[in-house]
């Protein structure tokens, strides 16, 4: 029995599905963008479900509004990174961020970096916000690309698990040619990450002024290597 020929959409609803699709996009990209970058190589396994629950939960708290847009970007494995869409839906965010689990790798902060010039070329991205615990990679070419972000005014907020020495160093010096500040947090401290979570999404949003209404310790504590 042949099957009666299927409903074909008028022209005025492609128009208006079309419409309604690009309003979604323009939308999108003018709300402030802020890429969430993770280290989710073998070693920070022991905390990761903690770290992992605490950046679910503070994205779904401070982006109710959908007044950010935000990127997850991730490396792990033998060579793997991953960049979801930029969303303002923290439901979809924090579903995103469930999903990512450790491997053994190396870390790719190059790499990443890399990416997020790109990305802020396109379009600005207003902070880039690192959560690891290690640098495997050469320090003077991860500075160079700090610097790079700190000329094109993309900031760094690099928060780091643990007490490597070489990384503080590392880590700390991309921050300041970057224009941004670096924190550190461990498992001892869970609320810590949030708060500094939280005080990075509030300048996103809304820059130094944001910031400095939050006024709890972790955004002094950015606010204090901000200032020039």
């Amino acid at each position: 029995m042949a099957k009666p020929p299927a409903q074909r959409s008028s022209r005025t609803e492609i128009d208006q599905f079309l419409r309604k699709r690009r309003d979604i996009v323009e939308f999108v990209d003018r709300q402030p963008r802020l890429m969430f970058c993770l280290d989710a190589t073998a070693s920070r396994q022991p905390t990761w479900d903690r770290a992992s629950h605490l950046q679910r939960e503070m994205f779904l708290a401070v982006n109710q509004s959908g007044s950010l847009s935000v990127q997850l970007c991730y490396y792990r494995g033998f060579g793997e990174f991953q960049a979801t869409g930029w969303t303002g839906d923290s439901q979809k965010l924090a579903a995103n961020m469930g999903r990512v689990s450790c491997e053994g790798g190396h870390t790719q902060i190059e790499r990443l970096l890399e990416h997020a010039l790109r990305e802020h070329g396109r379009s600005r991205v207003r902070a880039l916000v690192f959560i690891g615990d290690a640098i495997e990679e050469h320090p003077d070419r991860l500075c160079r690309l700090a610097g790079q972000c700190g000329l094109r005014g993309l900031p760094l907020f690099i928060f780091q698990e643990g007490e490597l020495r070489d990384a503080e160093r590392c880590f700390r010096r991309m921050c300041q040619l970057s224009g941004g500040a670096w924190a550190r947090f461990d498992q001892n401290s869970p609320g810590t990450l949030a708060a500094l979570l939280s005080a990075v999404a509030s300048f996103a949003a809304g820059g130094v002024a944001a910031l400095e209404k939050q006024g709890n310790e972790s955004a002094k504590l950015l606010l204090e290597q901000l200032k020039p």
